[in-house]
């Protein structure tokens, strides 16, 4: 019967401390899509697979499940703001349940190598853009802001 109970609380604790990492998991991805409206997947997808094991197929479909939460309330303390332009956030989200039910369906047909694939040409290709606006930017600035 004392094996029994040692055992309870070995699994028990074992138990805790992944329901932690999980919940830090989904703080820090709170933090950086409410910062960075990057909708979370960023982070929670490589979590998923490198952390608790799932397939890419897997983690991107619990990614998905995860982000809709942080989503709504992330553009809650946006509209308390006003910086949500409603007419543009309706026809885009009406393109997005389009286009979520097209990757939905792909994710199924797609073999997990390519996946990590178009995974990281996007990252890159989301990097180059942004360093391209950041220098763009750097520029105006130091060709029309003069400080005296």
């Amino acid at each position: 019967m004392e094996n029994i109970n040692k055992e309870n609380k070995i699994l028990n604790k074992s138990k805790m401390k992944n329901n932690i990492k999980i919940l830090l998991v989904g703080l820090i991805t709170g933090i950086l899509s409410g910062l960075f409206a990057s909708g979370g997947g960023l982070v929670l997808v490589p979590a998923f697979v490198y952390i608790f094991k799932l397939t890419e197929k897997q983690a991107r479909a619990m990614s998905v499940f995860c982000i809709l939460p942080m989503c709504i309330t992330s553009a809650i303390m946006y509209n308390r703001t006003n910086y949500i332009d409603w007419k543009l956030g309706i026809l885009c989200g009406i393109g997005g349940i389009i286009g979520g039910t097209i990757g939905a369906k792909l994710l199924k047909k797609i073999n997990d190598k390519y996946l990590i694939l178009i995974f990281i040409a996007f990252l890159i290709y989301a990097s180059v853009s942004m360093l391209r606006m950041w220098e763009n930017d750097r520029n105006f600035i130091r060709n029309n802001i003069r400080f005296s």
